[in-house]
């Protein structure tokens, strides 16, 4: 199953919530359980710097991983950016071929 990686940046009205921010990740991650059938979470970091979480997981479809990331600006990220990511023996793989 592809692997894809969520950058997600709150809304400053989010991040004035901070104490609220259990409550709103649990609230995530259940709609992500309800609208986005086979996703697996293999990682969930927050960050300092110009992200504020980052997430790995896998999804059957990029239409899959899309919803991921438009529930998280539904629930007041500002900004929500979805990478695919190639394991790095298969993208050696790859080079092989070019």
């Amino acid at each position: 199953m592809p692997t894809y990686i969520l950058m997600t940046k709150l809304s400053p009205e989010v991040s004035k919530r901070m104490k609220e921010r259990a409550a709103i990740g649990e609230e995530w991650i259940k709609r992500v359980k309800e609208k986005c059938p086979g996703v697996k979470f293999i990682a969930h970091y927050a960050l300092l710097g110009s992200f504020d979480f980052l997430d790995i997981y896998e999804a059957p479809t990029e239409e899959v991983a899309c919803k991921v990331s438009m529930i998280s600006l539904s629930l007041g990220a500002s900004s929500a950016e979805s990478w695919t990511a190639i394991p790095y023996k298969q993208f050696l793989k790859l080079v092989e071929e070019i």
